[in-house]
């Protein structure tokens, strides 16, 4: 071994050596060197980006011993086993893959990192910590049936699983995912990660089943859970500390059919708040929201399902208006930034703090604005228009389709209309659409999405987009997220359809006659400028919303409409 480390040494130098002597610039990074030892030994060069791996040929080999020398055999050639790797000289892992399969290897020379990559999606997330569980067999998972008591508290610590659930942990976070699932079937523990909304699998080791209580039970460990309660659903909370950033993770644990399933919703801590500028509203949006912001007192709702953003966009309104002369408190559940400056109070319903409750405690506290995480009940829906109405600026957030819900949805909880149409400022509803990815995306320029943009009222020259997929973007054609928006101010008309008791589709006209543009306009804007696609939109709106697009742009495009093609939500 100390041999070969000196002949890499040896080779690298004289390589460097011979770099520096013939200028050449292609040396100066990995796929360079590389391409050039190939040449030079006579061995074949892959980027790995067209080559698929055998998976049958990978169960030949321990998984703990490929990813500690960083090796991926690819296919099998007249006898001879062809083994990717970036360590020419580093002969130690190829002599002891021959040793343990008497295999005949032939190495083919690949980048370190599309090697890493590889591995990761073919053997799974702690292939090698998992190998060795199997390998050392600390201990023995006993069926969870049993009545008789389990030591699975001493497995969930050995050292094995913890170094697994961390691995998980941290690939999650360093692929922008917002949640962890760990499900359990017959035959399997499924991973899978929420990334930009979207669940994408995790491959994992075939044996992971086995370990599948001890994990759960480390899991419950770092949250404060009780591990030997299985017939109950838990919550609790784990915060983390990687890479200088904190992550604070929420935690369910819902006992399924085949064992406790576990949810991890990953909320980063020293997240950057975007300015008010970098949302990415449009300008009639964008002016709206900076003029409430200036307001002595109201209410200013955000609207939307879970996980579109509401919270970061109140953020980062909070931020704007956050000064030495205006006193800031908030309570959360939980809370997701910390805001220098900004006294914020987190909801605990195990202590009693309920949102209600903490909501009156703030009102002796001398506040100018109030931020309510959510509006959630009757009385916390109350006492924040009763904040509004003596002086405070109230910020809060409501689960509503569309904005013009919201006012309806207020009444619904039993605030008095007239208490409504008094207090409400405006309510802006947001929705978040997948981003295409820069490297990949194509022009569309099908047939169908000519006669979309006719039918959509998009100018026949716009250039629209499609996903297609690369490694960049784990093949899912999208990379990131971005909002869009819908505002409504509540003006005179809305005031008196309030007090009348009115329909949400009444509030929506008369707010359309002010100039509110929908979620889907807005969407087709972003689509216009070749953000997203046709397809995203539609997946986060709805068909009333897509419709008064479509009359819109029939009733100012008539000469088109015999071209028109029937839109269909995915």
């Amino acid at each position: 071994m100390v041999a070969a480390r000196q002949l890499s040494a040896l080779d690298a130098e004289t390589l460097r050596r011979q770099t520096a002597a013939a200028g050449e610039t292609a040396f100066q990074n990995e796929e360079g060197v590389l391409r050039w030892l190939a040449g030079e030994y006579g061995l074949a060069y892959t980027t790995l980006d067209d080559v698929e791996p055998d998976r049958e040929l990978l169960s030949l080999f321990p998984a703990r011993v490929l990813l500690k020398e960083e090796l991926l055999p690819l296919r099998r050639t007249n006898g001879t086993v062809e083994v990717a790797t970036s360590r020419l000289f580093a002969t130690q892992g190829l002599d002891s893959l021959k040793t343990l399969t008497g295999l005949r290897l032939k190495p083919v020379l690949a980048p370190a990192e599309a090697i890493q990559r590889e591995m990761k999606k073919r053997l799974g997330v702690g292939a090698d910590t998992i190998g060795s569980l199997e390998e050392e067999t600390p201990f023995q998972v006993v069926d969870e049936d049993q009545l008789e008591d389990t030591d699975l508290d001493s497995a969930a610590e050995d050292a094995s699983i913890i170094r697994f659930v961390n691995q998980v942990l941290r690939d999650a976070i360093e692929l922008r995912a917002s949640d962890i699932h760990l499900e359990p079937f017959e035959d399997e523990f499924r991973i899978r990660y929420r990334i930009d909304g979207v669940l994408q699998d995790v491959p994992v080791p075939g044996q992971l089943k086995r370990f599948q209580p001890a994990i759960v039970s480390r899991v419950k460990i770092l949250s404060h859970l009780n591990i030997a309660e299985k017939r109950l659903p838990q919550d609790g909370r784990i915060k983390i500390r990687i890479d200088e950033s904190e992550v604070d993770i929420r935690v369910s644990v819902i006992p399924m059919l085949h064992g406790e399933a576990v949810v991890m919703r990953l909320l980063r801590q020293n997240a950057t708040l975007l300015g008010m500028g970098e949302l990415g509203m449009d300008p009639r949006e964008y002016k709206c929201f900076q003029h409430v912001l200036e307001l002595p007192h109201g209410i200013i709702l955000v609207t939307g399902p879970t996980g579109s953003g509401k919270t970061s966009t109140l953020y980062t309104a909070l931020n704007e208006i956050n000064d030495s002369v205006r006193k800031i408190i908030t309570i959360e559940d939980p809370v997701e930034y910390q805001l220098k400056g900004v006294n914020q109070i987190q909801v605990s319903e195990k202590a009693g703090l309920t949102f209600a409750r903490g909501l009156r405690s703030i009102l002796r506290h001398d506040p100018d604005v109030i931020l309510v995480g959510e509006i959630r009940d009757k009385e916390t829906a109350q006492i924040a228009v009763q904040s509004s109405l003596t002086g405070h600026l109230v910020f809060s957030t409501l689960h509503t389709n569309d904005a013009p819900g919201a006012v309806t949805r207020l009444v619904d909880m039993g605030v008095e209309p007239y208490l409504v149409a008094s207090s409400l400022e405006a309510v802006l509803a947001q929705r978040l659409v997948r981003v295409l990815c820069a490297r990949c995306k194509q022009v569309d320029d099908s047939p169908t999405a000519q006669a979309l943009k006719v039918q959509l009222g998009i100018p026949v020259d716009t250039t629209i987009y499609k996903s297609v997929g690369c490694r960049e973007c784990r093949n899912t054609g999208f990379y990131g997220r971005r909002a869009i928006f819908e505002w409504m101010d509540s003006d005179s008309e809305i005031r008196q359809l309030v007090l009348r008791n009115a329909s949400s589709d009444q509030v929506r006209d008369a707010a359309r006659r002010a100039g509110m543009k929908t979620l889907a306009e807005d969407g087709w804007r972003l689509v216009r400028l070749g953000v997203t696609t046709v397809d995203e939109v539609l997946s986060v709106t709805t068909a009333k919303e897509v419709s008064l697009t479509m009359d819109q742009a029939a009733d100012q495009t008539e000469e088109n409409a015999p071209h028109s093609l029937a839109l269909k939500r995915p």
